[in-house]
């Protein structure tokens, strides 16, 4: 969203717009999310108030639930990453793989077609 030279830019402030106005239903992510999420900003955008000014906006929204990688999360999240690393899933979608099972969330908004097939992924 904070990067314009991005290929997904228009439809990251889409997505982002529609999922605080609540029309998306609850918005949860993850510990090892928020992590790549800031450490992201921080890498594309090289400058320090773009991921802090994220950062801040993640933990303080009323509206977003950030979920705890624990040890079960973890667990899983190592079975689904043996069996889905060779297709390019990474550790963390692993983990968020987990959550939506565990916590049966219906779908997830992203732009990585890895989780096709996996779980429902939608990016309008």
């Amino acid at each position: 969203m904070y990067s314009k030279n991005d290929v997904h830019h228009d439809e990251a402030v889409r997505l982002l717009e529609f999922a605080l106005s609540g029309k998306g239903g609850t918005i949860y992510t993850s510990d090892y999310m928020f992590d790549e999420t800031v450490t992201l900003a921080r890498v594309r955008t090289h400058n320090a108030e773009i991921p802090l000014m994220i950062g801040k906006a993640i933990i303080d929204s009323p509206r977003v639930i950030m979920l705890k990688v624990d040890d079960e999360v973890f667990n899983q999240s190592w079975d689904i990453f043996n069996e889905y690393c060779s297709k390019g899933l990474s550790f963390t979608d692993c983990s968020s793989i987990a959550f939506v099972k565990t916590y049966e969330i219906d779908t997830i908004f992203s732009f990585d077609s890895h989780f096709d097939g996996i779980i429902n992924r939608n990016v309008a």
